[in-house]
């Protein structure tokens, strides 16, 4: 069976599944927390595995789109050079200070079903860090923005309550009782960020 005619088929969806990948590496990175697409920022947990699915995808794409072509060499060689340090070293970055979050808490707001407040638990170098989030819309154009961080070196600051006191006010409570208030503007920005804590 001649396998020939396969070759530019497999080529062309290798080079489109490594140029996605690669998009939503960069997708992942440029998106911001304030007033982020969800989607987006969700992107961030996968680039090591998108990154390196990424490399290979091209790295196979180049070998068998450019059979007999005398640049197959130096691409796939300036691939594996550049690609595969580079995903080491994001491989080794990630499993060394990436974190892991936890989500404690999901809550939409009284009478809406188009605002949540969100508190996810965070562990960076084994201190406990709360952060509470406002995500506001519906999928796939759900935005989110930091309302607060808490806890980190004091235990005191660890993140007691939160709880909506209106659907456009939400009240952080922390362990030594310090409480915190904060306005949600009706495009789901609120007014300020607190960090305690740090």
């Amino acid at each position: 069976m001649n396998y020939t005619r396969f070759r530019r088929p497999a080529a062309l969806l290798l080079l489109t599944v490594g140029i996605v990948c690669a998009a939503a590496v960069v997708a992942g990175i440029e998106a911001g927390d304030e007033g982020g697409l969800v989607l987006l920022t969700e992107l961030q947990a996968h680039m090591v595995p998108l990154g390196w699915l990424a490399v290979a995808a091209l790295t196979g794409a180049t070998l068998l789109g450019l059979a007999r072509s005398p640049l197959r060499l130096p691409l796939v060689t300036a691939l594996l050079v550049l690609g595969v340090p580079m995903m080491l070293l994001a491989s080794f970055v990630s499993a060394t200070f990436g974190s892991s979050n936890t989500q404690e808490k999901t809550e939409p707001a009284p009478g809406r079903d188009d605002r949540w407040l969100v508190v996810e638990r965070d562990s960076i170098l084994l201190d406990p860090v709360w952060h509470v989030y406002v995500v506001q819309g519906n999928r796939p154009l759900e935005r989110r923005w930091s309302v607060g961080s808490f806890g980190g070196r004091s235990d005191a600051h660890a993140l007691r309550e939160t709880v909506w006191t209106s659907p456009d006010r939400i009240r952080m409570t922390t362990e030594e009782g310090a409480v915190h208030e904060v306005t949600v503007a009706a495009g789901g920005r609120p007014d300020r960020t607190v960090d305690a804590g740090w």
